[in-house]
Order: C-alpha cells, then structure tokens, then sequence
C-alpha cells in the first residue's frame, strides 16, 4: 500500500510536477487501491479506468514537452455519482437514469480536468442526493472505511469513504441539508459548503429542489483543508448558465489576521446536544483558535430552531412536487425507500402559504445574519453522533440533521475538518461556519484546527 495514496491532493501534484512519479504511476497505485478496498466497501459505482489511464499518458506526454501545467496536473479524482461526467455513466442513484451517458461535463467538473485532474470514476449517493444514507435501488449501499458495519453517510457517503480510503485525492459533492459535511464528519475528511451562490450548479442531478434550491451547493471533499481551498477557487465563478452564482472573489487563508477575529461556540444548538466525546472535540477546536489569538467566546444563533422548523413546513408547502419532478424528468417509475420522506405528503395547502413561508423564511434568515454582526466564525458541531451503524434512519430527521441543515438555510459557507476520534475509533468531525463570502476565514480557523488535533488519520485496513 503505497503512503502516497494518503497524502493531499497538493502534495500528489507536487510529487507528478516534481517529476518525482509520472502521471500515470500515480492513476495506477489509486486504481489498485480501489481495486484492493472497493469491494468492501461499495464507494466507486462506476469506474473509468482504461480512460484514465489514457488521459494519465497524454498528462505525461505534455508534461516531457514543456507544456504548461494545472494545480492539479496528474491528480486522480472521483466525481459523485450526481453530477455529469461526459462519456461516464451519471445516473444520480436513479433506475430511470441507469443508462445515462451525458455528453458534457458539469462545469465544476470541466474545471477539475482544465486543471489536470484525472477522473477515476463516480461514487455513489442516496436517490437524487435525498437521503442520510448512500444507498439505493441500482448499487445498493456504501459502507465507511473505519466500521464497514456503519454508514459513511448521505448524500456525499461514497466520496468521503474513498478518499479516507485512499483511492482518490478529491471528490465533488453536493450538499442542501449536510451532504457535504456531515458524510466528510463520518470519514474523518474535509469538505466544505460554500457560500450559496459560489459554485455553479449544473449539470448536476436534480437541477431543482424547489424552494429549497438556495439551501443547496456543490463543493470539494479531500483529505486535507488545503486541498479544499484549493479545488473550490477552481470550481467557484459565473458559468453564464446557473444565474444565482455571484462574481465574488474568493478570499485566500493565509491573510487572514487571528487576532482580528471574534469566533462563537457552542455545542447544543437548542434542539439535540451532541455526544460528549463530539463535545469535547468541539471545545477542543475552540481552543485551538483561541490560542491562535482568535476571541472566542460562548454564544448561540438563538433562531437556529425557527430556521431548522421551517424546512419541514417547506417541503409539505410543496407536497413532494420537486422530487416527483425530478424523478419524471429522468424516467423513474418506481422510486426507492429512502425518497418516503421527501415524497409521503399530503395534498400541497393553497398557494399562498407558500408565500407566507418563504418571507418567513428571510424574516428568519436576517435573524441569523444579525448574530453574526457580532462575530466573524463559528466554531461547533456537524453532528451529535459518529458515523451510526447501517439502516439508521432518526424519527425527526430535521432535528437531527439541524447542525448541519441551519447554515444550508442560511447559505454561509461551513467547513468540516476531522478534530480528533471517538473511543470507538470512528471519526469526529467539526464544523466553521463564516460569514457569507467569507469562506477564507472558515478556510484558516479550519486550517488551524487541523494543525493543532492532527486532522485526517488514515483508517485500519479495513476491518470490519
């Protein structure tokens, strides 16, 4: 087992510019590696391996000539199973989509290979990205590399468990509840939510939540901060297609003055309090930052529970009618399990509620925003547990995803780093949330939690 195959994805570009292994070397050690775990683990559905080793050998082949070279010349990724991949099969974990070849690449995924990644093939996620678990009807279920008897969770579960298993060096995901962060909590990973607006969405499946369509974003997922940092200047930016993406500019981490900033934590969000050992993890990173020089103080949004409460009321507004939608519009006549939630609603209620709703929902929102007048990040949990065994499905899934779904409500950026592990031996996650466009602040706090508690560590060699 070659150590590289655990090493971010800036020091593999290095190692192929360097000229220290070609290309091609590198595509084949993460192709054995995903040969050796995928059959435990069922991360990568669909793999593109005589393609990538072709595109490894023209890198190569630039490479001896001079050409000039991407940030991620020669650096072997996976994409999930929901965004396009031209010529890769692309099916969003739905049967009406299981012979889907999209001719072009989402955009963020055309970015990835403008700058010479290498795409290894895709991972897999819940139907349409809607569930807590990466399991469904045409590849069944992904299981996490530290405890094969537990879930690496949803929507984003097969990225996070091959890169924390060593057989890609970054993934795509996408995130409009935890998708994102809380799969990357699970694997012991990094991945980051950027702010809403950041990235382009297409290309991705499905093209609409409805009302919710603002709570989603797509974003890197890899080993190390530095390589989310990274991958996200590459992908964010107008694509003239999606209109909500904003021309901000992205900050860089490495300007960012800790004595400048004022960082809230907390670890009950005033609906579910974690776990004592995440706890713990949580006040650990808090003073991580604090010695840093950051001000750090005790202090809670105190409209997280009316912002989480309003995305039940959302989605029964709307009766179900975008996942049925979506599931038209790919030609899926017989949904699987896991969709009961976001389907099993009664008649949609007049129209008007709707609207009503939605001007709650920015009364809300400009709640939360004026909590961060005050301060520049918070330093808090993703989850209140570990990654739970197969099968877990919790009775209110809004309170129990509330750490993650209340800064999808809100659109900030939220960063989750690996902060230690619980007794068990399983990952534990925290999350940064910023201020709007301030993902180069949740960037640094991140980059100084992962330095000061070690950040990924790879896992037992599978065990069950």
């Amino acid at each position: 087992m070659n150590e590289l195959c655990f090493e971010s994805a800036c020091e593999i570009a290095r190692v192929v510019r360097d000229g220290e292994m070609s290309a091609l070397e590198v595509v084949e050690m993460h192709l054995e590696r995903i040969e050796a775990v995928n059959p435990s683990l069922n991360a990568v559905v669909t793999l593109a391996a005589e393609r990538a080793v072709e595109e490894a050998r023209t890198a190569d082949a630039r490479q001896a000539k001079g050409a000039p070279l991407g940030p991620l010349h020669g650096v072997p990724v996976t994409i999930k199973d929901s965004i396009e991949t031209a010529g890769i099969l692309t099916t969003g974990g739905t049967l009406g989509l299981a012979r889907h070849v999209p001719e072009r690449d989402a955009t963020v995924v055309a970015r990835l290979r403008k700058a010479g990644a290498i795409v290894l093939g895709k991972t897999n996620t819940p139907e349409l990205t809607l569930g807590g678990e990466s399991d469904n009807l045409l590849f069944g279920r992904t299981s996490n590399p530290y405890r094969l008897d537990r879930t690496p969770g949803g929507s984003s579960g097969g990225a996070a468990a091959i890169i924390a298993a060593g057989g890609a060096a970054l993934d795509l995901g996408s995130d409009v509840g935890g998708s994102i962060r809380e799969p990357a909590h699970y694997c012991g990973i990094a991945g980051i939510k950027p702010t809403s607006g950041r990235v382009p969405g297409t290309g991705h499946i499905p093209s609409s939540y409805g009302a919710l369509d603002t709570f989603a974003q797509i974003g890197p997922m890899a080993r190390r901060v530095e390589d989310i940092e990274l991958a996200l200047g590459i992908v964010s930016g107008v694509d003239w297609q999606d209109a909500s993406v904003v021309p901000m500019p992205l900050g860089d981490s490495g300007s960012v003055a800790f004595g400048d900033l004022r960082v809230a934590t907390y670890t009950d969000n005033g609906l579910i309090a974690p776990t004592p050992e995440i706890e713990s993890a949580v006040n650990d990173a808090a003073a991580a930052v604090a010695s840093a020089g950051a001000r750090v103080s005790r202090a809670l949004p105190e409209a997280i529970p009316d912002a989480v409460a309003l995305i039940p009321r959302l989605r029964a507004a709307e009766g179900g009618a975008p996942v049925r939608s979506a599931l038209a519009r790919a030609g899926t006549e017989r949904p699987g399990p896991l969709l009961r939630y976001a389907l099993d609603f009664p008649t949609p209620p007049p129209g008007s509620l709707l609207s009503d709703l939605m001007s709650e929902l920015e009364r809300v929102r400009a709640r939360m925003l004026a909590f961060m007048r005050d301060f520049d990040a918070i330093v808090c949990p993703i989850s209140s547990w570990c990654a739970p065994e197969h099968g877990f499905f919790p009775e209110d899934v809004y309170r129990a995803w509330s750490h993650a779904m209340a800064y999808n409500l809100t659109g900030w950026p939220g960063v989750t780093v690996r902060a230690g592990a619980g007794r068990d031996g399983l990952p534990i996650g925290v999350q940064v949330v910023a201020r709007p466009w301030r993902e180069d602040v949740a960037f640094a706090l991140a980059r100084r939690i992962e330095a000061a508690l070690g950040g990924y560590s790879a896992p037992p060699d599978l065990a069950a």
